[in-house]
């Protein structure tokens, strides 16, 4: 099922099991809020992530009986697909114990999934699927959230936080948090003041496009539209050009991706996979190609008049394209 679905569900009862995958990583993090307060379970969790997970740890913990009827929430967060039998097994200790739960957060691989979300279709459990969220979808959640904490800000200041962290929730939440500390009306100008820009992020996802053939070139007008500077756009691309070689030089030594190896910090496994797609997929003599590419352009950008510049930036998304 999908997030809609899944939320008309928890409106009215609190599934046993639940495997939930996919790319919206604010909504699992709401959920996994969601379960731990309807159960009344900060003190009677057992958190599993990722190297964490232990079978023989997991079963115990379900196997125990609170003298006090207390829940067992069993929280996995996993990269890998659970072995089938270890999760019939733990899902079956759900089913025999009213008071145990579990929650399964795989970030795998969906096709790697498949076989395990057929455990998860009766009325006691649910198997959902999310995907990224619009940016309508976002600005509602994010609205939601200003009002919840009494921050004052509109609709455009929304959508102009959410293209400078590139539609990532979980920023974008953070950052109202700390906004909200002012206790002033928030516009454009508190965000550009306060807010660290992470352009790479929406650049990011225009570059990812390119390298797939699937340019918009709408989608630079928007950046620009909201006041994004030509040239953090310029070293959004080679930074992007330059992590795609960093992941190719290392794939081929390693025969694996890390990007923490790599970059210094962990990517989302759904970021990493592109980049590793891409390092795999382009050549790179075209990739060389294309740094050289963004390197002249920045020369024509920076000595061109200003109202010749966002046409120059145009014409070198094209031009990366016929490259990539």
């Amino acid at each position: 099922m999908y997030k809609q679905e899944f939320e008309q569900i928890l409106k009215t009862r609190v599934p046993k099991s639940a495997l939930i995958y996919g790319e919206n990583l604010y909504a699992i993090e709401q959920y996994i809020n969601f379960y731990i307060t309807k159960l009344n379970a900060k003190e009677d969790k057992l958190k599993l992530y990722f190297d964490d997970y232990n079978f023989e740890q997991a079963r115990s913990y379900l196997s125990q009986n609170s003298l006090f009827g207390n829940i067992n929430l069993l929280i996995i967060k996993a990269e890998k697909a659970i072995p089938k039998k270890e999760l019939e097994a733990l899902l079956e200790m759900t089913q025999k114990n009213q008071d145990n739960y579990l929650l399964y957060i795989y970030s795998g691989m969906a096709k790697d999934i498949k076989t395990s979300t057929s455990l998860f279709k009766s009325n006691e459990s649910v198997e959902v699927r999310l995907f990224e969220p619009s940016m309508k979808d976002s600005i509602l959640v994010l609205q939601n959230k200003a009002k919840n904490i009494g921050l004052n800000i509109d609709y455009y200041g929304l959508e102009y936080l959410l293209v400078m962290l590139g539609n990532n929730l979980m920023l974008c939440s953070n950052e109202l948090d700390k906004l909200s500390i002012l206790n002033r009306e928030i516009t454009t100008k508190e965000i550009n003041e306060l807010v660290f820009s992470e352009t790479s992020f929406s650049a990011e996802k225009l570059l990812i496009d390119l390298c797939n053939k699937k340019l918009v070139l709408a989608n630079i007008n928007t950046l620009l539209d909201l006041g994004e500077d030509v040239n953090s756009i310029l070293r959004a691309a080679q930074n992007f050009l330059n992590q795609i070689l960093l992941f190719q030089a290392y794939i081929k030594i390693n025969g694996s991706i890390n990007s923490q190896d790599i970059l210094g910090y962990k990517l989302p496994k759904h970021i990493e996979e592109q980049k590793a797609t891409l390092a795999n997929r382009i050549k790179s003599s075209k990739l060389l190609k294309a740094f050289e590419h963004v390197l002249q352009c920045e020369l024509e950008i920076k000595s061109a008049p200003a109202p010749q510049r966002e046409t120059l930036i145009y014409s070198m998304f094209i031009e990366l394209q016929n490259i990539l």
